[in-house]
């Protein structure tokens, strides 16, 4: 009985550890930024190849954002780069156009702050299947509707001063519409429109939320109830790169409410508002996909 419960511990901590790091090397030259961006028509809309950004914002304190997840997403053509959004230890949540072309899978990125530095205290980095990523079943590219994917760990992840979960929206607030708010996006994304390429370095801004109405004049016919707008005043918004990450709010709660979606074409400083998936309004498919809620006290 000793030995079994001993081979038993031994192949958890092999799975453990199996899990807890990818080997596979990465040319980050190569590497391309997933986004969607739009011509603001929709007959006009770009499913671009990988890209998205924080640009003219700052660079994060170490642990700052310790939900913060990075995706390497290996598709026909090499791999590309997502965000995404640690809700539990064992879910990650994210764009579903940055997951929708999956061949092999996708490596996730845990408690990384400096992205190529696979030595960086408190990084993980796990490989997870497709069969463990779940697309969103309405999901559609040409509308860019339900914008929103859930990607599986394999073994439950140890939470620590690198590695925390965000909150999601208390579910009885479903219907709050955050307009006028403080929010923080952050992710590894182009740093301005001039950038050839993603930063290695965590970024994050403060961005004001605004009302969907507001945001639809900018976006015609593209902008519903299941998405959430922020202000890009001064050319600081979300951009290449940062596609599938966490819009949270600012008022030390880490609460998600947007996975960053779509822009505009013209590019990242232009002053168009920044486009994200509204998390409340999937709060029940989530439920449903991951037993993962918060009712709140």
């Amino acid at each position: 009985m000793k030995l079994a419960c001993t081979t038993v511990l031994l192949l958890v901590v092999a799975a453990l550890g199996h899990a807890a790091q990818s080997s596979r090397p990465v040319d980050w030259s190569s590497v391309k930024n997933l986004n969607i961006e739009t011509n603001a028509a929709p007959t006009n809309k770009q499913h671009m190849p990988p890209s998205g950004r924080i640009t003219n914002g700052v660079i994060a304190e170490r642990n700052q954002f310790p939900y913060q997840v990075g995706l390497m997403l290996y598709v026909d053509g090499g791999a590309a780069w997502c965000g995404g959004t640690l809700i539990s230890n064992r879910w990650v949540i994210t764009a579903a156009h940055c997951t929708d072309s999956l061949t092999t899978g996708v490596d996730v990125y845990l408690g990384a702050w400096d992205r190529t530095d696979k030595k960086e205290e408190g990084q993980q980095v796990i490989f997870v299947e497709t069969k463990n990523v779940i697309v969103h079943e309405n999901w559609i590219a040409e509308t860019i509707t339900n914008d929103i994917s859930l990607i599986k760990l394999p073994v439950p992840i140890q939470f620590n001063e690198h590695i925390q979960p965000a909150n999601l929206p208390v579910k009885s607030n479903s219907y709050e519409t955050y307009n006028g708010q403080s929010a923080i996006a952050s992710g590894w994304g182009k740093i301005s429109d001039e950038a050839t390429g993603a930063t290695d370095l965590l970024r994050w801004a403060e961005v004001p939320i605004i009302s969907n109405t507001g945001c639809t004049p900018w976006f015609f016919g593209m902008i519903g109830s299941t998405n959430i707008c922020i202000k890009t005043t001064g050319g600081t918004s979300t951009c290449n790169g940062d596609s599938g990450g966490p819009l949270v709010l600012n008022d030390g709660s880490n609460t998600l409410i947007g996975a960053t979606s779509f822009g505009i074409a013209l590019g990242c400083e232009v002053g168009w508002p920044g486009v994200f998936t509204r998390i409340t309004s999937y709060l029940d498919w989530i439920e449903e996909k991951t037993s993962v809620v918060n009712l709140g006290n």
